[in-house]
This record gives structure tokens, sequence and C-alpha cells, in this order.
């Protein structure tokens, strides 16, 4: 299973640029993309927003071939924060719903609504990666923020689902460096990553120095075990 997903987390960007193209030609191929729009928060009432960080096209799309000239640099705190983002959910959720109910019954123009979405706001995550990280967008994303939403009311729940870090950690601060949703995973030493916003991209995990974080339910018992028998 893990090798099929790293397949995909390397290639399903391809899935994107076809889409793309295929939809200058025929735009009912935009209605294939209510999948990334739906899949996401149904997959956060049982993994959080494993989705966006692993699945989604759009974000490995960002992570395999943005990610090559992005700046780099942190999200800014506006960008992220509630207000911005209930804005941002609340325009492309009324420019959907409007244009759905315009053109109900014709595919054509109902696929060109939901192409036309993806098209702008693909554009605006590339923009936006010229100035900060590459998955910029995923921190403000209407879907990606509906789906923290029922994370925070479920992460608890699901905590044997999440990454986790365990006793090892130095809190060296490496993983907040290297997340691009600027989360500061060694805040949960011992315990689950619950952050609603935690995409599960498992940058922290091949960053860690220590390999303190990771999925394994028994990550944390099993270090300790060892700990103690070394003592």
């Amino acid at each position: 299973m893990n090798s099929i997903l790293k397949l995909w987390k390397k290639y399903s960007y391809l899935l994107l640029i076809t889409f793309l193209i295929a939809g200058l030609f025929d735009f009912r191929i935009g209605l294939i993309a209510t999948i990334c729009m739906i899949a996401p928060i149904i997959v956060a009432l049982f993994k959080g927003r494993f989705w966006c960080g692993n699945v989604c096209p759009r974000g490995n799309f960002y992570d395999n071939l943005v990610s090559k000239f992005s700046n780099k640099k942190k999200v800014p705190p506006f960008l992220k924060s509630l207000y911005f983002r209930i804005l941002v959910t609340v325009i492309m959720l009324t420019v959907f719903t409007t244009g759905m109910v315009k053109n109900w019954g014709n595919l054509y123009g109902m696929g060109f609504v939901i192409y036309r979405l993806i098209v702008v706001t693909t554009i605006i995550g590339l923009v936006l990666s010229l100035f900060y990280n590459e998955r910029t967008w995923c921190n403000f994303c209407p879907m990606g923020s509906i789906a923290a939403l029922v994370s925070k009311f479920k992460n608890k729940k699901n905590e044997d689902k999440l990454l986790k870090v365990n006793t090892t950690c130095v809190s060296c601060k490496i993983c907040e460096k290297n997340c691009p949703m600027g989360i500061a995973p060694y805040e949960y030493k011992e315990n689950s990553i619950s952050h609603p916003d935690c995409i599960q991209c498992s940058r922290c995990v091949y960053k860690c120095p220590k390999k303190s974080i990771g999925y394994d339910n028994n990550i944390i018992t099993k270090i300790d075990k060892v700990q103690n028998l070394n003592k």
C-alpha cells in the first residue's frame, strides 16, 4: 500500500495536467473535479487532511513541480487567518453555487463552472508559490478549510490514524521549518499531531534527524521500552 501511495504522490500531478488540457476541448471534463471537492471532507472524517497532503493531484503538482521554483518562505499569518479563509470559502462557494444553479442540467455549462474554478485557483497557487512556499494555496483552500474544520472535531477520536511524535524528540524545530502549513510538530511530543491543518505530507517524518515522527500506533511505547532497557 505504501509503494502505491508513493507512486501516486509522485505521478498523480499528471492527472491535473491532463485535466487542464482535456478540459479545453470538452468542458464536461470539469465535472470530474467534484471528486476532489468532496473527497477531502469525507476523508477528514477518518484521517484528518490526509487527502490534501497525499492524494490531491493538485497538491502533488505543487510538491513535485512547483516546489522546484517556489520561494520556500513561510506563508503570512493573514493568509491562514480564520477571517481570510472564511472570505475565500464564501466567495468560492458563491461563484460555484450561482454558476451551477444557472447552468443546472447543462453538462457543458456545469463542467465549465468547475473547470474555471480549478484553473483560476491553480494559477493563484502558482503565483503565490513565487513569493511563499509551494503549498501556500493549501493554507486557505476552501475544501481544505472545510476539511480542517471537520478534522478539528474528529482528530481526537482518530488519533490512532494520525502522525505521532515520540519521546526521542529534542525540539530542534527542523520539522517546523519544513512544514508547508506552518505547524510545529515538536509541540506534540508524546502525542498525535492533532492540529486540524496537518496535511500529513510526512515532510517532518523524513526531515526529523531523530526519526521521532511516524504513523506507528506503538511508536511512543516502543521507544520508551528501548530507553528503559538501556537504563
